[in-house]
């Protein structure tokens, strides 16, 4: 499985992250909460693309769900080796460092973290995955570990047969789409609506679809072209709604 152009082309956003970067579980971890009382047994797992924890873009989503009264941790599953902001729209080669980044090097971080928090007293878990972090959020709604899953422009997803296989869990699933994304595309959209959709998913389905967008919009977007802009917000919007339903 191959990524496309778009998983590491984009534009970097304005604005300066409040979290902070804490060891938990001996994994580096960029926390987010929020300023008011908030429920202490629950939390979002973010989980980043390949630009990974350090990537601002990320850190300030992660502060905006805070602000929606959640706990938020974005785990250092890539074990600091993410592809640096600086290869934003280059040539740098994805399929090369894919393949030192296969479940049995980034699940066992990004575990390490979901058990330390529990340690802490959270038992209940959402998942929000952005691109690479997409295919993990499903993973772990296939492992009983979240009880709300949502993912924005997916990759490196198996169809038909993880969305078979999604429609055995008892996860809400919201997925967030675009017009122009050759991982999760209208194809494999169309799929998805047919699998989960039309009440199909008791648990609970929605996707949402954003014209004139391409694959990292909801993270990485030029929010100075209106129809990105409005769907990098819509995105987001949707997300959080997700969340305050079904976590």
């Amino acid at each position: 499985m191959s990524f496309c152009k778009d998983c590491i082309s984009g534009v970097r956003h304005e604005g300066t992250p409040t979290g902070k970067i804490q060891k938990i579980g001996g994994v580096d971890t960029y926390v987010a909460l929020p300023e008011s009382d908030y429920p202490k047994d629950k939390a979002i797992l973010y989980l980043p693309d390949v630009l990974g924890l350090s990537f601002k873009n990320a850190q300030l989503l992660a502060d905006d769900f805070a602000k929606n009264g959640f706990q938020v941790y974005i785990p250092d599953y890539l074990n600091g080796d993410y592809v640096p902001p600086d290869f934003l729209g280059s040539n740098f080669d994805l399929n090369s460092w894919l393949g030192k980044h296969g479940a049995d090097k980034t699940r066992p971080p990004l575990d390490k973290v979901v058990n330390a928090l529990k340690e802490k007293g959270i038992t209940t878990f959402g998942a929000t995955g952005y691109c690479f972090g997409g295919r993990y959020v499903f993973d772990l709604a296939f492992d009983n570990v979240i009880k709300v899953a949502v993912v924005s422009h997916p990759s490196l997803l198996q169809v038909p047969e993880d969305l078979e296989k999604y429609s055995k869990t008892n996860v809400p699933l919201l997925i967030n789409s675009c017009e122009v994304d050759s991982a999760y595309g209208p194809e494999r959209q169309a799929i998805g609506d047919q699998l989960l959709g039309g009440g199909k998913f008791a648990p609970g389905y929605k996707r949402t679809y954003w014209p004139g967008c391409t694959h990292g919009f909801a993270v990485r977007g030029d929010i100075s072209n209106p129809q990105v802009k409005e769907g990098r917000e819509g995105a987001f919007k949707a997300s959080v709604e997700w969340f305050i339903q079904y976590l």
